[in-house]
């Protein structure tokens, strides 16, 4: 099989050439593209944008909502098309997150969806409507990338400080795409579902896999676990992406209930670390489907590893795929199989950070990114994780696993969601504090925490249990689903 890298726009014409009437993205009951319409829209807006002033190189803001996933992948397709990059962002951006953002990456240009209204961004910047774009017609050649060449710079969710722009390469993008049309992905399904945010890296997966996958892109305009559960139920709809958070939502709200599952045969879930627990219950709701958990970041897709789920290895998340794994010392050195330390992956055509050459000799190394986590690998392969780095919970002499607690935590039969964080302590230095989502129903007095102490007290050492519990209707979390454990903390100092 070939491996030659191509660009994305490479990708998207031999799709459109294999399968110019078949749908790739479809937002349920807005709008649906097809590969030919994707691909001309791209033409005409990587011309109009060229006519209006772009250069091969230019970073552009792509500012979009849910609703206009299908506006989105053409905007996207044609900026890389007329040479420049593309910098996908939510529509959520504060003001001063959205200003930071093109300001950091120097970007000449923003386009917006027709359902977005024209954002307020900083001077000097050219604001174009994507329905304008394309309502120009425009005609004439468009620019040529390598794939080599930057395409994508995506920022990071900022749950540990200031979001960092993460570039990629085309080639980056298009590594391990097919090149043979029996070698699609999702060859099981008719469509895919997933609810992700453009602007994040798991919405980012979503549009590349709709352009290397059998099966079309399916999302919708709004995300509640009704509307999602019934597309769940919709023929075709053979594949699940969701982060933990949809899957918690999902299963405690009720509404698979009644519902036929068995048409479902994979469910992938990515973003943070599927809990043991919610895996297991997935596995009950969706018999006929087989659970993966996909363990990755911005900086080091598309290296990953994959657990398809094992109760005989409940912890694990699984073997690299796309790439290579090493567990290292605090110096980049290797460790023997079984050592706990730093988690690296590495992938061919690697990330790095954009203008930000600190951060990328701390992160980046000979191609191996540093996850942030810590972790060990058994003789079989398998990556267990710890923690992150910067979670780690430092209780007198013992340090605690937030990844572990939680685990338990989210055993207990009135627990919806749970994270863990640590508090200051004046004697141990840090406490171990929980804050939990309650089931629909659940009784407040037994998750009191003597109750919740009791539960974990066969499942968790002395210095693990939680000194402090904070209920909460929800946890705070950022686009991609991930726990924003700084503001977490600052609750339990409230």
């Amino acid at each position: 099989m070939s491996t030659v890298p191509r660009t994305v726009p490479d990708l998207l014409d031999w799709r459109t050439a294999l399968h110019p009437d078949r749908v790739a993205v479809e937002v349920h009951g807005v709008a649906s593209l097809t590969f030919a319409e994707w691909s001309a829209g791209s033409r005409s807006a990587a011309v109009a944008l060229l006519n209006r002033g772009l250069r091969p190189g230019d970073r552009v803001g792509l500012l979009f909502g849910a609703r206009d996933w299908t506006r989105f992948a053409v905007a996207y397709c044609g900026v890389l098309r007329a040479g420049g990059v593309a910098v996908p962002l939510s529509d959520r951006l504060a003001a001063g997150q959205l200003g930071y953002a093109l300001t950091h990456c120097a970007a000449t240009a923003v386009v917006h969806g027709d359902g977005t209204p024209a954002p307020s961004v900083p001077a000097g910047l050219t604001v174009h409507r994507s329905g304008e774009l394309l309502a120009e017609a425009s005609t004439g050649p468009a620019a040529t990338a390598g794939p080599a060449d930057l395409a994508q710079i995506l920022y990071t969710s900022g749950t540990t400080g200031r979001p960092k722009g993460v570039a990629a390469s085309h080639a980056n993008l298009t590594t391990g795409a097919p090149h043979h049309p029996r070698r699609l992905a999702l060859a099981h399904s008719e469509r895919f579902l997933h609810a992700f945010a453009i602007g994040t890296n798991a919405g980012q997966t979503m549009l590349l896999n709709a352009l290397t996958a059998r099966a079309a892109a399916l999302t919708l305009a709004h995300f509640t676990p009704v509307r999602f559960a019934r597309l769940i139920e919709a023929p075709g709809t053979g594949t699940l992406f969701v982060v933990p958070s949809m899957a918690h939502e999902l299963l405690d709200s009720g509404a698979l209930e009644g519902r036929d599952t068995r048409g479902v045969h994979l469910i992938g879930s990515t973003a943070a670390p599927l809990p043991p627990a919610v895996a297991a219950r997935l596995a009950v709701a969706f018999p006929t489907a087989t659970i993966v958990n996909y363990y990755t970041s911005t900086e080091a897709a598309p290296a990953q590893t994959t657990m398809v789920y094992d109760p005989s290895r409940r912890d694990s998340v699984g073997r690299p795929v796309g790439g290579q794994l090493m567990i290292a010392d605090a110096d980049g050195a290797p460790l023997p199989v079984g050592t706990t330390g730093e988690v690296w992956l590495r992938a061919p055509h690697p990330r790095s950070y954009y203008r930000d050459d600190a951060a990328n000799r701390a992160t980046f190394r000979a191609g191996w990114v540093r996850m942030g986590d810590i972790g060990r690998v058994d003789a079989d392969g398998y990556l267990y994780l710890t923690d992150r780095h910067q979670d780690v919970i430092k209780t007198g002499a013992f340090k605690v696993s937030t990844l572990e607690v939680e685990a338990a935590l989210h055993e207990h039969p009135l627990v919806a969601q749970a994270a863990v964080v640590g508090v200051p302590h004046p004697v141990l230095g840090s406490a171990v504090a929980a804050a939990v989502v309650p089931r629909p129903q659940a009784d407040p007095d037994g998750l009191a925490l003597p109750a919740l102490r009791g539960f974990l007290a066969d499942r968790l050492a002395d210095y693990q249990l939680p000194a402090r519990l904070l209920l909460l209707d929800r946890l705070p979390r950022n686009e991609g689903g991930k726990v924003l454990k700084r503001q977490l903390t600052d609750l339990f100092d409230n």
